[in-house]
């Protein structure tokens, strides 16, 4: 089974990160996630039963989530479900796992600080000049609006 699905939690354990040694980085924590109701003839909030799932972000998402998320945040985490049947011989069991696609501080609870990743990408020959005649200094040092000024004169 495969479904979209977001889920708001609490971060139970310790995110774990490691690099496979493919070079795939992979980040993975517990999420505990409780519906809350007011019950009006009490006048208190009740927590209801608590659904826990284990979490796992690839690539950019990992390494971002790593340096990001802690035990004990309130996240929201967006991707696939994924329900599994377990057996070990000794014991058998059901696990529930998000494919996190996105995942962010819940802001309900706190406020965040975000600062963008910036990737580095290698150079593309695509992108480099073909020849040396192509590119001069003075082609660089001479902005655009003088160059333009000396082709209409």
């Amino acid at each position: 089974m495969s479904e979209t699905i977001t889920v708001s939690g609490l971060v139970a354990t310790t995110p774990r990160h490691l690099v496979t040694q493919d070079g795939l980085p992979i980040t993975s924590f517990r999420l505990a996630s409780s519906q809350r109701r007011f019950d009006r003839s009490q006048n208190r909030w009740i927590d209801g039963d608590t659904n826990w799932y284990t979490v796992t972000g690839f690539r950019q998402l990992a390494i971002n989530a790593a340096g990001s998320i802690s035990k004990g945040d309130r996240i929201l985490v967006g991707g696939k479900l994924r329900v599994r049947d377990w057996d070990n011989g000794e014991r058998a069991g059901t696990s529930v796992e998000i494919e996190a696609d996105s995942l962010g501080h819940d802001l309900t609870w706190g406020s965040s600080v975000f600062t963008r990743t910036v990737l580095v990408r290698e150079a593309d020959p695509a992108d480099e000049p073909e020849s040396e005649e192509e590119s001069t200094d003075e082609d660089v040092a001479e902005p655009k609006q003088k160059k333009l000024a000396k082709a209409s004169a």
